[in-house]
């Protein structure tokens, strides 16, 4: 989906399309609704915090605003772009229905989050017959009469092209690629382009002189595994010439699910203890709502926290049996901070949920009342700090 977030608000605040618009701000950024039905916004040059860019349209990403770029950088490069609250339910409501929509012509559909998915068009009779044109076609009008809005999509022999390809005319794109078009089209691209090669990675080609995914094609498969090891030099080799067997993956279970939030300023677990204590529980309980969602239930409760030196500590707390209860979860919780020294001030806070199982699959109700929750399983002693937590009561 092109700028998927942003296009979303865009339908809900249409006066915005061909402004810069920025995804990101909180709770207090809410647009305010005139008497003539348009709204006033705020702007980003009045942001005062923290926080970062969530996703932008395309007029700001032109003035170099991208996302996970911090609020406050961001506002220098464009002060007058609108700052808009995070929605996720009403993204995750959009996203249903373009998955909807495509499913109702190509069945066979890999979830690869909110906003992407992969297709298998190769049982799909005719699909081939001009390259993919006329199906690539019909996806992108039957997303965009049941959303309103646009995608790109990429046509190729494989994942890995399709995800390249996919990026090459956006927004509103449609790139039929095949592997003689390799060399012409991908070669030119950054070797970071390619999914799979992070940061690290990218950095470390660069060293050796290797920018490009050409230059990475052009290079020795003995030189590669010789900086990369066997596996991931192979790899490279085999991506840079567009080869990908990886087949489209209908279902998978996920290993966990978490929710976390960077606080606008860093906060003390004494002296923002109530303040603490609220954000606390809003995790917990959106945690338990999306294993709800989700018809799962978690043996392993774990918090994530950041602290303002960007040191992170992680605990977890394994169940004696699996839950989905916003208390239990809450309490398991607690408990992982009794096991962290705060006398730090907190920048991030996260809970997770992991060792899942769909609910369909165990045999105990876990719906049906207090008898039916799981209670922490004390495994072996582990160390209390003596500072007051927010996570206990006032």
């Amino acid at each position: 989906m092109d700028a998927f977030y942003a296009s979303v608000e865009l339908l809900r605040y249409p006066e915005l399309r061909g402004r810069a618009v920025v995804i990101g701000g909180g709770r207090d950024h809410q647009p305010r609704r005139r008497a003539d039905g348009t709204h006033d916004f705020d702007l980003l040059r009045d942001y005062v915090g923290r926080g970062v860019v969530t996703t932008s349209t395309y007029e700001a990403r032109k003035l170099g605003v991208f996302s996970a770029m911090g609020m406050m950088k961001s506002a220098a490069l464009a002060p007058e772009a609108v700052l808009l609250p995070v929605d996720f339910d009403e993204y995750r409501k959009y996203s249903r229905l373009f998955k909807a929509a495509v499913r109702e012509i190509a069945p066979t559909v890999e979830d690869r989050g909110i906003d992407e998915i992969y297709i298998d068009l190769s049982e799909l009779a005719g699909a081939s017959d001009d390259g993919g044109r006329a199906i690539g076609t019909a996806l992108k009008e039957a997303v965009r009469e049941r959303t309103g809005l646009t995608c790109s999509i990429g046509i190729t022999p494989n994942k890995l092209l399709s995800k390249l390809a996919s990026e090459l005319d956006k927004p509103d794109g449609l790139t039929l690629l095949g592997h003689a078009d390799v060399p012409a089209r991908i070669w030119p691209l950054a070797a970071r382009k390619v999914n799979g090669i992070g940061p690290k990675a990218a950095a470390k080609l660069s060293a050796l002189g290797i920018e490009t995914i050409g230059q990475l094609a052009a290079a020795d498969p003995a030189f590669l595994q010789q900086h990369f090891g066997r596996s991931f030099g192979a790899w490279l080799h085999e991506a840079s010439h567009g080869r990908d067997e990886r087949a489209v993956v209908t279902h998978s279970e996920p290993k966990s699910i978490s929710r976390e939030t960077t606080f606008e300023r860093d906060l003390h677990a004494v002296r923002d203890r109530a303040e603490l204590g609220a954000i606390f529980t809003e995790l917990c309980e959106q945690l338990a709502g999306d294993l709800a969602r989700k018809s799962y239930a978690a043996k392993t409760i774990g918090i994530k926290l950041r602290f303002d030196d960007f040191r992170t500590a992680t605990r977890d707390l394994t169940l004696a049996g699996h839950t989905l209860d916003a208390r239990e979860i809450r309490r398991a919780a607690g408990s992982c901070l009794k096991r962290v020294d705060l006398t730090r001030r907190l920048r991030l806070l996260g809970v997770r949920a992991s060792a899942l199982a769909r609910l369909a699959d165990l045999v105990a109700p876990l719906a049906g009342g207090p008898a039916s929750l799981a209670a922490p399983s004390v495994q072996e002693a582990r160390p209390e700090y003596g500072l007051p937590l927010f996570d206990d009561p006032p």
